[in-house]
């Protein structure tokens, strides 16, 4: 589904949206330094298990600093370039025509002095749960700023094209430095509605728009 979002190499007046380089691993971890050599992916990286199966495993996060330590982690993956983006994130919650946003807390940003003197993997749990809303938290008006909601609804739109999905859920982050350079880094089809604020309402309208256009 991130295919999708890099294929449209998408632009508007309010910013640019792409995805990280990113590469995905299906087995043997002692290939995975060569490989991403190859794709030519800057660390640090994001390693993502390749399938969510619900468990707090699966959600699981890691961030590889050197060559070496991408022999530790465990396949199938998907290694993502690690952009640094201020320690938070936006949920985009996408329900039929409807979009709702929340801020999440996500990894902390790796200067490169730290990035030279640090090795091995750090492993982080389900880093954009509800616990860690950042929506009520003293940030950085240039962090904490929403993307636009004009570029949300044409992505949307778009997507929704694509992927043949009314219910599905962004993860966006802003990198760090600009206002108007966006990544998506996840999509997830049909995603935990309980987490978005006043998913009863928005829901409720979603289904009964469904049932007035039959």
């Amino acid at each position: 589904m991130l295919q999708e979002v890099a294929h449209m190499n998408f632009s508007d007046p309010h910013g640019k949206v792409g995805v990280p380089r990113q590469l995905v691993i299906k087995k043997d971890a002692a290939s995975i330094p060569d490989a991403v050599s190859r794709a030519g992916l800057r660390l640090p990286l994001v390693a993502k298990p390749l399938v969510a199966d619900g468990s707090a495993k699966s959600h699981e996060l890691s961030l590889a600093y050197d060559q070496y330590s991408l022999q530790k982690l465990e396949p199938p993956l998907v290694l993502q370039e690690f952009v640094n983006h201020g320690g938070v994130l936006f949920k985009v919650y996408i329900v039929g025509e409807a979009i709702k946003v929340v801020r999440r807390f996500s990894l902390p940003d790796v200067s490169r002095r730290e990035l030279s003197k640090s090795a091995g993997v750090f492993r982080f749990p389900r880093v954009s749960c509800a616990a860690a809303s950042a929506d009520d938290a003293d940030l950085d008006p240039s962090i904490a700023e929403l993307p636009p909601r004009p570029l949300l609804e044409r992505l949307a739109k778009e997507l929704r094209r694509r992927l043949g999905l009314r219910l599905f859920n962004l993860d966006i982050i802003r990198e760090h430095g600009t206002r108007d350079r966006f990544y998506v880094i996840d999509i997830n089809y049909f995603p935990g509605y309980g987490k978005m604020p006043g998913y009863e309402h928005i829901f409720t309208d979603f289904l009964l728009s469904l049932v007035q256009r039959k």
